[in-house]
């Protein structure tokens, strides 16, 4: 088996997940990290380490969430007039 069959990432904060990328006979290097590239984004990985590196109160989170809400609101609301 080629060795660029598969690229497996392991992320151990995570616990067990690999992401699979199957390569295709023909494809090129690129295509493949490009492919690999979309399915991490995809995991939110590293939009959680972003988060997590610094601290945010709990009543901010709480503001946030409430903020996000009354938006989404306003959204559906314009949508059915």
């Amino acid at each position: 088996m080629h060795p660029l069959k598969k690229i497996i990432i392991t992320l151990k904060e995570r616990g067990i997940f690999m992401i699979v990328v199957s390569i295709k006979e023909g494809e090129t290097v690129e295509r493949a990290l490009k492919k690999l590239k979309r399915k991490f984004e995809k995991t939110g990985v590293v939009k959680e380490l972003r988060i997590r590196q610094k601290f945010t109160k709990p009543s901010v989170i709480k503001r946030e969430q409430k903020l996000k809400a009354i938006y989404v609101q306003q959204l559906q609301n314009k949508e059915v007039d």
